[in-house]
C-alpha cells in the first residue's frame, strides 16, 4: 500500500547526459487503485533537438564501436541484474491497478525478453559489425565480381513513444533490438505510468552498462522532438490509432521518410470450433481464455479478447458459462493475495470505458455485469478506478459496425455467433485487422480452413486445444521469437518477431565489388576472393585462422564395392544404388548412383587432419545440395576453405563455417554445402 503521507515522487526525464527536471507546471499521477497521489509528471523546457543530437553524436558511435554480440552482452548483464531487483517494480506495479500476477507479462515478462533477445543474437548473428545477409550473387562467369547484402547500424535514434499499461515490458520488448542493433534509444513511456518506467530506466542506467548516450528518457510531453527527427532515425508508436496516424503524418517523418512502426487498436478475436461443444474440452479452454484475457489487467492489454465468436448453436451456454465466471471474480485492491481483479489505471479510463460500452449497447444487450456498479472484496470503488467485467452480446453481428469499430479498453468483451466457419472467418475480418486472433478447435479441417482465413488479418493466431492445454502460452502472450503486430487498424508494423525486430533497425544495403574487397567489408569469404594453401587448416587456433585458408584434397575413385558397402552397413538400399535397371528407368541418372552421405563421408575423410588439434568439434552441415551424380568409376575430389570466423564472447572456442566443394574427375560440381566446426581461440 502507498504510504499516503509520503511525498509524490517528481519524476525526472534522462537527457543529453544528466537527470533534467520540468521547469514548468507537474501533473499528478494518481494510484489507480486508491487515487493517492504517486507522482508529479511534467518535461516543460527539455531540448529536444540537443537529445536527438546526443543520442546521434555520442551514443551511436559508442554502442557501434562494440560488436554485436558485446552489445548483446550488455543487455544479458542488464536483464540479470534487472531480475535481481524486481520487487521493487513489483511494489510500484500495484499502483497501476495491476495485481502481482497481472504484473509478471510486464515486468519478468519484460526482462525475460530482453534476454530472449540477448541470447538470441549471440546464437543467430557473427560477433561483428556487420550482418551479411543471404547468399553472395556471383554477377559475372569468371568470379571477378560479385554482391551480398548487408545490414548495419543506422545513425541515428530509435525513438521509442510507448503505452501505459506495459511500462516496463513496453519499454524492454523495444530497446533490446534496439540497442542489439547498435541503435541509441529515447523512451517516452505512457505518463499514466511512467514512474514504474522511471524506476526501471534509473536501475538500468545506475549499473553502468550502456555507454553513454545509449538510452534516453522522456518523462511527460516529447513537445517539438518529432520536429527534429531525420532520416536516419526510427520511430515506434504503441497507442491510440488516431494518435498513431497524427505522429505518421507529421512533417518531418514524411519530409524524411522516417521508418515509422505502429501498434494501434485491435479488436482481437477468439472464435470457438463448431466442433467444440459444451463437453469438450476445447470448449472449457475456450471460456477460462475469454475470461482470463477479460480481467487480465482489467482488460487493459493490447491483445485482450474484445470479440467472443462462437456457434450460433451453443450461444446461449457459452453466455451462460462466461457470465458464472465472471461474475465469481475477486475484484478488489491489487496488492490482496485474494484479489483476481484490479483497477483500471485511471479514473479517466474508466470513464472512457463506460462511455464506450455506452455507444456498442446501440447494437448489443449486456448479458453480465454492470459498467456503473462493482462489488469489491477491498477497496474504495469511488477513488479507484474498480469496473465490474462486461460481456455483452450483439443482435446482428454481420450487419453490426460499432461492434467491429469500437475497442473498449477495459474488461469488455462482445458475443456474436455465426453459422459456418467461413462466416466466422469474415466476422473476424470485419476488425479490419488485429494484433491476434485464437482459435479453438480439435479439427484438423475446421483449423486449415479457419486459421487460413484470419492469417492475412492478424499478426498471429493461437490454435488452443486438449493437446497444447498446459503448454500453451494463451491468447494474450506475445512472445519475443514471435511476430508482435497486426495489419490495418492495429497499426500495420511488426515488433519482436527474433531478429527480425533488430534488422528492423539497421539498413539493408547491397554491395557489389570484387570478392577480395567484398570480403573484407563482409567478414565472410566469397568464390573468387584470395584463398592460401599452406599449413592444413585444422592444425590453426582462431587466432591464426584467416579468411580464405584453404585445403585440396583428392582424389579417391567410387567404386561398386564403396557402394555395397555403404548400402549394406547403413541399411540404405534406395533402389537407385541398387538396381541398375531401375536407376536407369528414374528420369535424373543414367546407371546406379553412389549415396549423397556417402560422397560427404568421402569428402570428410580426405580433407579431415586426423590428430587433436584446435578443431574441437563438427557440429552441423548447412544449405547442403547434390549437384551431378556420382557413378562408378568417378573421382572425387574436395576444396575446403574457410569462409566465416565467429568467436564467442564468454568462450575459449569460436564457431568456423567451411565453405566445401565436391567436384568429380571433370570438374563438375557433385555437391556443396558449409562445414560447420567449433575452435579453439590458442
Amino acid at each position: 500500500m502507498f504510504d499516503e503521507k509520503a511525498t509524490p515522487r517528481r519524476l525526472e526525464s534522462y537527457v543529453a547526459g544528466a537527470w533534467r527536471r520540468s521547469e514548468g507546471a507537474l501533473r499528478p499521477l494518481h494510484h489507480a487503485a486508491t487515487g493517492q497521489v504517486v507522482a508529479e509528471i511534467g518535461a516543460e523546457g527539455l531540448d529536444m533537438a540537443a537529445a536527438l543530437a546526443w543520442g546521434r553524436d555520442v551514443g551511436g558511435p559508442a554502442l557501434r564501436r562494440h560488436t554485436l554480440h558485446e552489445r548483446a552482452l550488455m543487455l544479458k548483464k542488464i536483464g540479470l541484474a534487472l531480475m535481481e531487483g524486481k520487487e521493487a517494480f513489483y511494489t510500484e506495479n500495484f499502483w497501476t491497478g495491476a495485481t502481482r500476477r497481472d504484473g509478471w507479462p510486464d515486468i519478468d515478462g519484460g526482462i525475460g525478453t530482453m534476454l530472449t533477445f540477448a541470447s538470441r543474437a549471440r546464437r543467430e548473428f557473427p560477433n561483428a559489425h556487420v550482418i551479411p545477409e543471404g547468399p553472395v550473387e556471383a554477377l559475372s562467369g569468371d568470379n571477378t565480381f560479385s554482391a551480398q547484402h548487408i545490414l548495419t547500424p543506422r545513425r541515428g535514434v530509435a525513438i521509442h513513444i510507448n503505452a501505459f499499461n506495459f511500462p516496463v515490458w513496453g519499454m524492454l520488448e523495444k530497446i533490446a533490438p534496439s540497442l542489439i542493433a547498435g541503435m541509441p534509444c529515447l523512451v517516452k513511456p505512457g505518463s499514466q505510468t511512467a514512474y514504474l518506467t522511471e524506476r526501471v530506466v534509473r536501475a538500468i542506467l545506475d549499473m553502468g552498462v550502456l555507454p553513454d548516450g545509449a538510452l534516453q528518457l522522456v518523462c511527460g510531453s516529447v513537445g517539438d522532438l518529432l520536429d527534429h527527427v531525420e532520416g536516419q532515425d526510427v520511430v515506434t508508436f504503441t497507442g491510440s490509432a488516431a494518435t498513431g496516424r497524427k505522429l505518421k503524418a507529421h512533417p518531418a517523418i514524411v519530409e524524411n521518410a522516417v521508418p515509422f512502426t505502429m501498434e494501434a487498436d485491435s479488436l482481437n478475436a477468439a472464435i470457438l470450433g463448431p466442433d467444440a461443444g459444451p463437453d469438450s474440452p476445447e470448449f472449457d479452454l475456450f471460456i477460462r481464455e475469454v475470461v482470463r484475457e477479460m480481467s487480465g489487467k482489467a482488460g487493459q492489454k493490447c491483445t485482450a479478447i474484445r470479440r467472443v465468436i462462437v456457434p450460433r448453436a451453443v450461444e446461449d451456454a457459452v453466455a451462460a458459462a462466461l457470465s458464472a465466471r465472471l461474475s465469481a471474480l475477486t475484484i478488489g485492491l491489487p496488492e490482496d493475495d485474494a484479489t483476481r481483479m484490479g483497477a483500471l489505471a485511471s479514473l479517466e479510463d474508466r470513464a472512457t470505458v463506460r462511455d464506450r460500452i455506452a455507444a456498442l449497447q446501440a447494437e448489443t444487450e449486456i448479458v453480465a455485469g454492470d459498467p456503473d456498479e462493482v462489488t469489491l472484496a477491498s477497496g474504495d470503488a469511488e477513488r479507484g478506478a474498480f469496473m465490474a467485467p462486461v460481456l455483452l452480446r450483439a443482435s446482428d453481428p454481420m450487419g453490426g459496425h460499432a461492434i467491429h469499430e469500437v475497442e473498449a479498453f477495459g474488461p469488455v468483451a462482445t458475443l456474436m455467433s455465426y453459422g459456418d466457419a467461413e462466416e466466422a472467418v469474415a466476422l473476424a475480418a470485419r476488425g479490419k485487422g488485429s494484433l491476434v486472433s485464437s482459435l479453438f478447435t480439435n479439427d484438423a479441417a475446421i483449423a486449415a480452413e479457419v486459421v487460413g482465413g484470419l492469417a492475412p488479418y492478424h499478426g498471429r493466431v493461437l490454435i488452443g486445444s486438449r493437446t497444447s492445454a498446459k503448454s500453451s502460452t494463451g491468447h494474450g502472450s506475445p512472445l519475443a521469437p514471435l511476430v508482435h503486430g497486426g495489419p490495418g487498424r492495429a497499426g500495420g508494423g511488426e515488433e519482436m518477431g527474433g531478429m527480425r525486430g533488430v534488422k528492423h533497425f539497421m539498413m539493408r544495403s547491397a554491395v557489389q565489388g570484387e570478392p577480395g574487397l567484398l570480403t573484407a567489408v563482409t567478414g565472410e569469404w566469397s568464390a573468387g576472393a584470395p584463398a592460401r594453401e599452406d599449413v592444413h587448416p585444422f592444425r590453426k587456433s582462431l587466432k591464426e585462422l584467416a579468411l580464405g585458408d584453404r585445403i585440396t584434397a583428392g582424389p579417391r575413385e567410387v567404386t561398386e564395392a564403396d557402394v555395397a558397402h555403404f548400402a549394406a552397413f547403413t541399411g540404405d538400399t534406395f533402389y537407385a544404388h541398387m538396381d541398375s535397371d531401375a536407376a536407369r528407368a528414374n528420369p535424373f541418372f543414367d546407371d546406379r548412383v553412389a549415396h549423397g552421405y556417402l560422397i560427404l563421408s568421402f569428402a570428410a575423410g580426405l580433407f579431415v587432419d586426423p590428430d587433436p588439434g584446435p578443431v574441437l568439434a563438427n557440429y552441423g552441415v548447412d544449405n547442403l545440395r547434390f549437384r551431378t551424380p556420382v557413378y562408378f568409376g568417378d573421382a572425387l575430389s574436395v576444396q575446403l576453405t574457410c569462409k566465416a570466423i565467429n568467436p564467442r564472447a564468454e568462450a575459449d572456442h569460436g564457431e568456423v563455417r567451411w565453405d566445401a566443394v565436391v567436384t568429380n574427375q571433370t570438374g563438375a560440381v557433385v555437391a556443396e554445402y558449409d562445414v560447420l566446426t567449433m575452435v579453439a581461440k590458442s
